[in-house]
C-alpha cells in the first residue's frame, strides 16, 4: 500500500441516491408466490420486482386502498 493516495481526480459515487438498506419484513406466502411467478415471466429477481413496485408506489404517491373484512 502507498503511504498517500491522490484523490484529486476522484469522482463522486453515481449510485449514492440508490443506496439500499436490508430489512426484515413478513410477507404473505401468496404475495411472494405472485412475485416469483412474475419474476419467471420477466427474468427479473422477485426481490427486485418487489423493490421496483414499492419504489413506483412511493414515486407516484399511490394511496393504499385497504378493505378490512
Amino acid at each position: 500500500m502507498r503511504k498517500e493516495y491522490n484523490f484529486a481526480n476522484a469522482k463522486p459515487n453515481p449510485y449514492i441516491k440508490k443506496l439500499r438498506k436490508q430489512i426484515s419484513i413478513r410477507i404473505d406466502i401468496d404475495t411472494i408466490d405472485y412475485f416469483k411467478r412474475k419474476a419467471e415471466e420477466t427474468g427479473i429477481a422477485y426481490q427486485h420486482l418487489i423493490n421496483l413496485y414499492l419504489t413506483d408506489c412511493a414515486i407516484h404517491s399511490k394511496n393504499i386502498n385497504i378493505i378490512w373484512k
